[in-house]
């Protein structure tokens, strides 16, 4: 590169890596929220264009887009903020929660890989050619929404491998994983399965104030009444604020609905719901406030989603 012909830049897979780091090293919102809003100090002005309703993933790429789009006046906050996340060691926030060990695993490998790209910093692209289609290719990912769709696409492609799976063990395995990788994607704060006296729970999550209870089976027949009856009995027993959502693969037989039409403490999904949020035509937090509306004002468990596209719901 020629002296002047234009200013260093920072390579397109160092702000990818910016992107998935930022995610990773909090679990909970308010956290992420006061690191974010402590690292800018002169450029408020970035603050007030991120949208910290939106998921932690969403907000990472609404960040790393405006530090892209207007390099040379950000450059300096964009080394600072790489350069703080590439010196944490320790994750407090992930360390607090009940699969910490395994949030701490994913966020110090992300670390790891911002501060390989941090490292090639020092280094002047020489390809002018390479460096223009690089930040063409950058500015398609970094744009807001481009990760969270990109993890979609993943999750989506995990979930038609799983129809495939030969052993219903571990299938029933990776289900599980699967939806504790697409509820955190939504920062829903998933928690993994757990075991009480006498009662096994596949999971638990929390969802616009309230705590959800987790079921999910991915068997040949539907599930029936007698299922629907336990989770019903399991939910009571926790709090008050406590509701269920109970996930079956194979749907659910008619007489197990007719039983949870009129008044029901848990909301229902199946295939054609995870397929339908993979496919991002409608978002996984849209899906259960209109599950849980439908509930409130019916008493009805089950609203599919094609009722909710075609209008009628």
């Amino acid at each position: 590169m020629h002296n002047g012909a234009r200013k260093k830049t920072v390579n397109p897979s160092a702000y990818l890596a910016l992107v998935e780091a930022l995610t990773l090293i909090f679990w909970n919102k308010k956290p992420f929220e006061l690191y974010l809003r402590g690292m800018p100090q002169d450029h408020s002005e970035l603050l007030a264009r991120l949208d910290f309703g939106a998921t932690k993933r969403e907000v990472s790429g609404q960040v790393v887009n405006l530090l892209r789009a207007n390099e040379v006046r950000y450059l300096d906050l964009t080394i600072a903020l790489m350069l703080d996340i590439t010196a944490m060691d320790t994750f407090p926030n992930l360390m607090n929660q009940v699969d910490g060990d395994d949030m701490v695993a994913k966020a110090a490998a992300a670390v790891t890989e911002l501060r390989r790209w941090t490292a090639k910093q020092q280094e002047v692209i020489q390809e002018h050619e390479a460096h223009t289609a690089a930040i063409t290719e950058s500015a398609k990912k970094a744009q807001d929404g481009r990760a969270f769709a990109q993890s979609h696409e993943d999750l989506k492609q995990r979930f038609l491998l799983m129809h495939s799976a030969g052993d219903p063990h571990k299938r029933g395995t990776a289900f599980e994983g699967f939806i504790n990788e697409l509820f955190a994607l939504y920062d829903l704060e998933p928690r993994a399965s757990y075991s009480l006296d006498h009662e096994q729970i596949d999971g638990a999550f929390s969802f616009n104030t309230d705590h959800y209870v987790l079921e999910a089976k991915w068997w040949k027949e539907a599930i029936g009444r007698r299922q629907l009856d336990v989770f019903k009995a399991n939910i009571e027993r926790k709090g008050k604020n406590t509701l269920g959502l109970y996930v079956s693969m194979s749907g659910y037989s008619a007489d197990a609905l007719a039983a949870y039409s009129y008044s029901t403490p848990f909301i229902t999904m199946d295939g054609s719901d995870f397929m339908a949020v993979l496919d991002q035509r409608i978002r996984l937090d849209d899906l259960l406030d209109r599950k849980k509306g439908h509930a409130s004002q019916t008493g009805h468990c089950y609203l599919p989603v094609s009722k909710i596209f075609s209008g009628s719901e």
